[in-house]
């Protein structure tokens, strides 16, 4: 199999996108693509703090970000893009992958990479989702609840992330398998 195939992974917050798919990038030795926000505030000499506030008012950020992001998968050469968006945003992904946990799962693992407590971590995660999923839907009109097209869905709960990696490369293998 070639190294030219561009994988697309998403999945909300504490589900894994950001690991699994560096992970899987490294593994096949494709480019990793996770262009955020964050990112954006480094470009401009801002703090993520900074650039917040200024997103949640002015749909410019997040249609930066969502442009950028594309236009870096879709250089020459294959890729892996880990985002809320990725499966939505880059539709010739030659691979679709949403990764899904439960609440508690999710909870449990932004409490792990970001400490602070329990009850906060889940009361911020589930106003975030709700945000999300309402900027989504206004912006783009993309209900990311709605991942039946996905060409593989994988409950992350009691995998680790090298487990879940090897799925992704299996099913894209079996998918170009000559």
């Amino acid at each position: 199999m070639s190294n030219d195939k561009r994988i697309a992974i998403s999945g909300k917050s504490g589900c894994g996108n950001t690991t699994v798919s560096r992970l899987v990038a490294e593994t096949l030795g494709v480019r990793f693509i996770n262009f955020t926000f964050r990112s954006l505030a480094e470009e401009r000499g801002m703090s993520l703090e900074e650039v917040l506030p200024l997103a949640e008012k002015d749909d410019a950020w997040d249609r930066e970000v969502d442009r950028r992001q594309v236009a870096l998968a879709r250089q020459d050469g294959g890729c892996v893009l880990g985002s809320r968006l990725a499966i939505w945003m880059l539709g010739e992904a030659d691979l679709k992958v949403f990764l899904t946990a439960r609440p508690e799962t999710r909870f449990a693992r932004i409490l792990k990479r970001e400490g602070g407590e329990l009850a906060a971590v889940a009361a911020f995660t589930g106003q975030r989702d709700e945000r999300d999923r309402d900027r989504y839907i206004r912006l783009y009109n993309i209900d990311n609840d709605d991942f039946a097209f996905a060409d593989l869905v994988i409950d992350t709960d009691d995998l680790t992330p090298s487990e879940i990696a090897a799925r992704i490369i299996t099913r894209l293998k079996e998918k170009f398998a000559s």
